[in-house]
């Protein structure tokens, strides 16, 4: 690898752990924004919520995300894989849900209960800037641990899920053999 090609890489890698440090941290919505380009999009695709454009995503963040982390939320990084003007991170958050969060089921109230999930997030800069971000998750067993989905013979899996991409350890095939009892 080409120590411009390593720089470039450096320098998007520091730009988005800026960028998760004006959110997670600072909380800060202005901070985010100055991290990304002129129009902006940010996808939530498993709920379709975000934002497009500067207005809009500024909106999202300041009344949908920043305000709705519950205090005490974990993000804990998997793994993460730079490419051509893009960053993809694989994450586990954790999170008791104590307060309503639009980004994650929104419109629901606090259910009081513990979540785990698996998220991957991919990152699309342009030049020094950050252009977009889809995440992506299953909310099928965000539902389950909320207390959401009545019938637990569904093939979802629950936190495991996420406890398995953090030690890989978890026996897997559980919901197939389920179906076969």
């Amino acid at each position: 690898m080409s120590d411009s090609v390593m720089a470039a890489d450096k320098a998007m890698t520091g730009l988005w752990d800026k960028h998760l440090e004006a959110e997670f941290a600072h909380k800060s919505p202005d901070a985010a924004m100055s991290t990304m380009t002129s129009n902006p999009r940010v996808t939530i695709v498993p709920i379709m919520v975000g934002g497009r454009g500067p207005e809009e995503l500024k909106n999202f963040y300041a009344r949908h995300f920043l305000n709705q982390l519950p205090p005490d939320l974990e993000v804990t990084s998997v793994s993460r894989t730079v490419g051509a003007s893009r960053v993809v991170d694989e994450l586990v958050i954790k999170f008791t849900h104590t307060m309503q969060m639009d980004w994650v089921l929104p419109g629901v109230p606090p259910t009081g209960k513990r979540i785990e999930f698996p998220m991957v997030v991919v990152v699309y800069t342009e030049g020094d800037q950050i252009a977009a971000e889809n995440l992506y998750w299953d909310t099928a067993t965000i539902l389950l641990q909320a207390g959401l989905l009545p019938d637990t013979k569904l093939p979802v899996p629950g936190a495991e899920s996420a406890r398995n991409m953090l030690s890989h350890t978890a026996p897997l095939n559980e919901l197939i053999k389920r179906t076969q009892r």
